[in-house]
């Protein structure tokens, strides 16, 4: 069952989404070769619990951190410690906030230094790839149409959309119907209604689509070893179109 959410909680959300969004400014601002991934994570942890939330993914299903930081050929749920950032390295940071019982989720690829040519369209293409799915979020638009144009978004770029992890509806839970594919046909799936909250997010490789999951049974990567990128936002829908929640306000 999708839920939609009165303005009360959607308020709530708000307030987790600026959470998550402030952590990602403040760790993009910390992000430089030399600086470890552990040392990203215990930025993060403070931060959020300094402003009466918890980390969405501490202790979630086990996941023993506060963050996701993976880097390079990992896409999702790697693991944050000793491994130093080097130039040239991309890492994708996923946050997620719980405040007064409801979550915010995004996340974000960040270049560590100077990153090849490669990598740079990389970042580009996939983050488009979010904005094109964002820009049909609206009342009564099938869902599946919004996959649809994140897919085709990234395909006609020459990449490769991972089919094995899917955005999901967001709220008391972290992870609620629907479940939103990064590609699919248009015109199927539930359509929108305002309240709905969704967490967005293409998953994309540089080569082949197949991705794995390594043996500490969390941290996925490419098959190939190409590089990825992820890029997420929660939003609301709204009687006219949609809210970012995990944006900061200018």
């Amino acid at each position: 069952m999708i839920i939609c959410k009165s303005e009360t909680e959607l308020g709530f959300m708000r307030e987790a989404g600026r959470i998550v969004a402030e952590s990602h400014r403040i760790l993009a601002q910390a992000i430089e070769p030399g600086i470890t991934t552990g040392e990203l994570d215990q930025i993060a942890d403070k931060y959020i619990r300094s402003q009466g939330a918890v980390p969405s993914f501490k202790d979630y299903n086990g996941f023993p951190y506060s963050i996701c930081a993976s880097v390079n050929e990992e896409l999702v749920h790697g693991f944050p410690g000793k491994r130093v950032l080097n130039e040239g390295d991309i890492i994708s940071l996923d946050i997620g906030a719980e405040y007064r019982g409801y979550h915010g989720d995004s996340a974000w690829t960040y270049p560590v230094g100077r990153i090849s040519d490669e990598a740079k369209r990389l970042l580009e293409v996939t983050e488009g790839s979010l904005y094109a799915g964002l820009e049909l979020v609206k009342p009564d638009v099938r869902l599946f149409t919004i996959s649809h144009a994140i897919q085709r978004y990234i395909e006609d770029a020459g990449f490769s959309v991972v089919r094995e992890y899917v955005g999901h509806g967001i709220g008391t839970k972290l992870h609620e119907e629907p479940q939103i594919p990064n590609y699919g046909v248009p015109d199927r799936g539930p359509r929108l209604k305002p309240g709905m909250a969704l967490a967005i997010e293409p998953m994309v490789n540089a080569g082949k689509r197949y991705v794995r999951t390594l043996e500490d049974n969390w941290t996925v990567v490419t098959v190939d070893g190409s590089l990825c990128a992820h890029f997420e936002h929660t939003v609301a829908v709204t009687k006219d179109g949609m809210e970012i929640l995990t944006k900061l306000n200018a």
